[in-house]
């Protein structure tokens, strides 16, 4: 593995960027109406409620939906009738003026998603990896994902891209294209985009993940953890308040959510929830403790006991809760996927006795929405967030 460069992540201005430079340049104001048309939906809303929404002059909303419409990211959506005067007109966000490709990089398979300007998906890859095969293989098979998830733009599966192997090179622009964003088990540090030594695999260790990929793809990259991407993306959709997020696959760990804001920590290694330990003369687990909820869980799993899993899992959602006081616990990855009654009794049982005991309110827990690709969506919005004025990149 080559060791870590600097943090020379093409800018808003960086190579195939295209519209991209758009986006950067637009001020504060401009990304608080675009979160604004973007959470309206095809219903629209008035140049009157916006200016009543953000608090700015109905001349400064004039201006900016002006040049919003000027550069396709607007367009009417009809008129609605006023309490006087003549009809309002009403404007909607043009959901194909961008896009996003979000990137799910696992230890054992690579899922490249696009989304528009919405986060809706609109064309999907999937492919079988090995996250110890090398840089070469790994990059390679992430960039031929990612070109083909481009250019097909519906939704594929399978272990090639019908464009065939990856060349060097930077992938042709697409001036829709507003970046890539990766996610992939830690540790990492999120604000450099580089590689610490993920579990299971040291040898990423001081890897520029983000330099690297941004080079060959040609657009903008921005690297997470693969379980912040996912809590990122729920907060951006209909899930509020404070949360927990819980993704068990290949791995087990935790994306938290507080105050309506993903929390990383002071140097991006927050969520590091799988390697708690809960039983000191436990197994061996492969971050080189013994009796981590990881090593546990997996355990369970592999011996296809998963009522045992899911009553480790919610030992340590207790420990969470507790720490946290948070108001729900989602469960994700592809593991709960296949059994998620199991994960939801179980984890559920274990938070109400710790309730029972504290004399507390249990808080829920349900299965994430978006299934086995909240991963892959939420790095999209990783790219996505920084548009709308909200956390991401």
């Amino acid at each position: 593995m080559r060791g870590a460069g600097g943090p020379g992540v093409p800018g808003p201005a960086g190579p195939g960027g295209g519209g991209v430079n758009l986006f950067a340049l637009r001020s504060h104001n401009a990304a608080l109406v675009l979160d604004l048309l973007r959470a309206a939906g095809d219903e629209g809303i008035s140049r009157l409620e916006l200016a009543e929404r953000t608090g700015l002059t109905p001349q400064a909303v004039s201006k900016i939906t002006a040049r919003l419409r000027e550069d396709g990211l607007a367009a009417e959506a009809g008129r609605r009738a006023s309490t006087g005067g003549k009809p309002r007109t009403v404007l909607r966000l043009v959901p194909e003026a961008g896009h996003a490709v979000g990137v799910h990089l696992d230890r054992d398979e690579v899922r490249a998603v696009l989304v528009d300007l919405r986060g809706a998906v609109v064309g999907e890859r999937r492919a079988a990896l090995d996250l110890g095969a090398g840089e070469e293989a790994v990059l390679g098979a992430v960039r031929e994902t990612v070109t083909g998830v481009r250019a097909a733009g519906t939704v594929g599966d399978g272990n090639a891209s019908p464009l065939g192997p990856a060349r060097p090179g930077p992938a042709r622009p697409d001036p829709t294209l507003l970046g890539v964003g990766v996610a992939l088990p830690g540790p990492l540090d999120h604000s450099r985009g580089v590689l610490h030594r993920v579990t299971g695999f040291p040898e990423w260790d001081g890897f520029p993940l983000r330099e690297v990929l941004a080079e060959r793809l040609g657009v903008p990259v921005v690297v997470d953890k693969d379980t912040n991407a996912a809590a990122l993306g729920l907060a951006a959709g209909d899930q509020g308040g404070s949360f927990a997020y819980l993704h068990l696959g290949t791995g087990l760990g935790a994306g938290l959510v507080i105050g309506g804001s993903v929390h990383r920590g002071a140097r991006t290694g927050a969520g590091e929830f799988g390697h708690q330990v809960i039983q000191l003369d436990g197994p061996p687990c492969t971050c080189g403790n013994q009796g981590c909820v990881e090593a546990l869980c997996l355990g369970a799993v592999e011996r296809g006991d998963l009522g045992e899993a899911a009553r480790v899992l919610g030992a340590g959602a207790a420990n969470l809760v507790g720490l946290l006081d948070i108001d729900v616990v989602l469960l994700g990855g592809r593991t709960v996927a296949a059994a998620p009654e199991t994960f939801t009794d179980g984890v559920g049982a274990v938070l109400e006795a710790w309730a029972g005991r504290t004399g507390q309110d249990a808080v829920p827990v349900r299965v994430a929405v978006g299934g086995g690709g909240a991963v892959a969506v939420g790095a999209a919005e990783l790219v996505l967030g920084p548009v709308f004025g909200r956390g991401g990149g």
